[in-house]
């Protein structure tokens, strides 16, 4: 258990001061969306774009950001700096691989959806662990998720992919024996997760004829 959320406000303060970017400078936003097309010639792209919104749209921003601090408030002192942070970024990689395996391969998107999406899956995974009620997870879970079918320019398959991996990640972390060596399991584990989305990247980047690296 760890004090305060030092991780989830660093994320927090990045996405604010590059949305300030973005606004000053849009060609900002255009070296570090994501888009399948990158995938083998900038790769980092499917991180990068986790920390950028629409300039056009404050409330983009500003619903991420709360989500973040509803959820990093609490997922971050249970799980740990360290884990809580490679949560996120792990399940920012399974949203852009969502994207990959479900968008046209020009579909540019930016947002941290998919990461928060991943803190969704991961409460939902802890809570479950912990024996605790899921219901109002959920729900909230359920709405939000709908809203990428009805509302334009809202990137659900990031949002399922980010769910899917902040859950793996979630069970790993905390499903992991205790004793002198569930660090290693857990971190091992997490590894685990990093190679099989890299390799899903390039099995889905060949299957639409995109240069890999």
């Amino acid at each position: 258990m760890q004090g305060k959320p030092v991780v989830t406000i660093t994320l927090m303060v990045i996405c604010a001061v590059f949305f300030v970017i973005q606004y000053l400078n849009p060609a900002f936003t255009r070296e570090l969306l994501y888009a399948p097309l990158y995938t083998g010639v900038e790769p980092w792209r499917m991180l990068s774009a986790a920390f950028l919104h629409s300039p056009g749209s404050i409330l983009h921003i500003l619903f991420n950001l709360y989500a973040l601090w509803f959820l990093g408030q609490g997922l971050e002192p249970q799980l740990g700096r360290l884990r809580f942070a490679l949560l996120y970024l792990v399940s920012a990689l399974g949203g852009s691989v969502g994207v990959l395996a479900l968008s046209p391969i020009n579909q540019a998107v930016v947002g941290a959806s998919g990461a928060i999406f991943g803190l969704f899956g991961a409460l939902l995974v802890v809570l479950l662990q912990r024996r605790a009620s899921v219901r109002s997870v959920l729900i909230l879970l359920a709405a939000n998720f709908a809203l990428g079918f009805f509302i334009p320019n809202i990137a659900w398959q990031a949002h399922l992919g980010g769910l899917l991996t902040g859950a793996a990640c979630a069970a790993v972390l905390v499903y992991a024996p205790k004793g002198n060596k569930r660090a290693l399991v857990q971190f091992g584990g997490l590894a685990v997760i990093v190679v099989v989305l890299c390799v899903l990247t390039a099995v889905l980047a060949g299957a639409k004829g995109l240069l890999l690296l």
